[in-house]
């Protein structure tokens, strides 16, 4: 008796979280500022160790700790000497008792000389390495600054500003060849985009005219009632050959104007951008039998309302379109977390290993397909959206789920 072959088992989860910063020890990984400084005042504070260890080891070999003392009595009568500073001397003494207290004071005078330099020398290099360090760290601001300027630019160019310059004035060193090589790089970036621009235009022009037009002979045809049914047949198959024409058009189109980031935001609910791209795709759902669910809270963010809502739409729709054939459903929840606002868009569907969880975003790939051989899209659905997530500084991770589907996760700033 032949047994039933077990349903295939999704593949675990990863276990990294893409969302998790690389490194939990910032400090481990310090500014070139801070190197700076650190290698100044570490320059610094060995050449003033240095210096000190000579200072010292000259002085010691000055005063001759432990020679014989520059003099001594040898013989005489009624010689009596008193000290403050050596305790062994004063009193009824013998010439060798004198000779022996004196030499022993004066090597105690001449270390307490050397201990006294050392120790006021290392006050002094403490004091002075302190000061070395708040200099090198000033000087080091002060050199950096021109590349605090060229990275400032560079952040407002990747808003799609591309008419800013460095202009970065001064002498003519490293620095200054580096702004200058950037300012270049700017202005052939501006060129190339501008031509980019002027091609979309005019692609969108020549590409969407002959199809409209295809469209509408086709439509006119097919409003005949008289024409045969082998002719009206074909041209509801040109007709939707055509649609499909114009929709891969449009997406590509769509997806180029998305790569840049958007310079006009305004507020938008992503709440309200989820439930319009549910509203455009309830009918589909109800004809596949595939539940909708979930709750969407209001969370504001800056941004384009129409290319939000093309993301939303597009998860929505190949969540409908790529699920199980019976009690199939699709959540979409909308929150804020962490100061983010967050799109999920889960859904049951066919088991979807967790290495080709990449290739779905490129351009007309699916998920063991790699062309446009399907009719449930062009292709270019997710790349879209992560196109668009990208130009408003997001970014979309999908995961398989648990017993076959995908989590699709929108992060977008607030």
């Amino acid at each position: 008796m032949a047994t039933t072959p077990a349903p295939p088992m999704a593949p675990p989860k990863p276990t990294w979280d893409p969302r998790q910063p690389e490194s939990t020890f910032p400090w481990l990984r310090p500014t070139i500022r801070i190197r700076l400084t650190l290698l100044y005042g570490g320059m610094f504070l060995i050449a003033g160790i240095l210096l000190l260890s000579i200072i010292y080891l000259l002085a010691a070999q000055a005063l001759h700790v432990g020679s014989a003392p520059p003099f001594k009595i040898i013989g005489g009568q009624g010689v009596q000497v008193s000290s403050a500073t050596c305790s062994g001397i004063g009193g009824n003494q013998s010439i060798e008792e004198f000779n022996n207290a004196m030499s022993a004071c004066i090597d105690h005078q001449r270390q307490r000389a050397l201990d006294d330099l050392l120790s006021r020398s290392l006050l002094a290099l403490l004091g002075l390495s302190v000061i070395a360090f708040a200099f090198g760290y000033a000087m080091a601001g002060r050199v950096l600054s021109p590349l605090g300027k060229i990275t400032r630019t560079a952040r407002r160019v990747a808003g799609t500003d591309l008419t800013r310059r460095i202009e970065l004035d001064g002498p003519d060193d490293e620095l200054k060849e580096l702004a200058d090589t950037f300012d270049e790089m700017l202005d052939r970036l501006e060129r190339a985009f501008t031509a980019q621009q002027r091609f979309v235009g005019n692609a969108s022009h020549e590409l969407r005219t002959p199809l409209a037009i295809n469209r509408t002979l086709l439509e006119v045809h097919l409003s005949d009632p008289g024409a045969p049914v082998e002719l009206h047949q074909l041209g509801k198959t040109l007709l939707a050959t055509n649609e499909r024409s114009e929709q891969l058009v449009e997406g590509l189109l769509l997806l180029a104007r998305s790569d840049n980031q958007i310079v006009e935001r305004k507020p938008v609910d992503l709440a309200e951008v989820a439930s319009h791209a549910l509203d455009q795709t309830r009918a589909e759902a109800d004809a596949k039998g595939v539940e909708i669910r979930g709750e969407r809270a209001p969370v504001i963010v800056q941004g384009n309302g129409v290319l939000l809502e093309r993301i939303a739409l597009n998860l929505v729709q190949n969540a409908v379109r790529y699920n199980i054939p019976d009690g199939g459903w699709v959540e979409v929840t909308t929150e804020a977390q962490h100061g983010q606002a967050v799109l999920v868009v889960s859904n049951t569907g066919p088991v979807v290993p967790a290495y080709e969880i990449d290739n779905l975003f490129e351009p007309f790939r699916r998920l063991r397909t790699e062309r446009t051989g399907s009719d449930k899209g062009v292709g270019l659905g997710l790349s879209i959206a992560r196109s668009v997530a990208r130009a408003h500084g997001g970014r979309i991770i999908a995961e398989p789920r648990e017993g076959g589907g995908l989590v699709m996760r929108v992060t977008l700033p607030i």
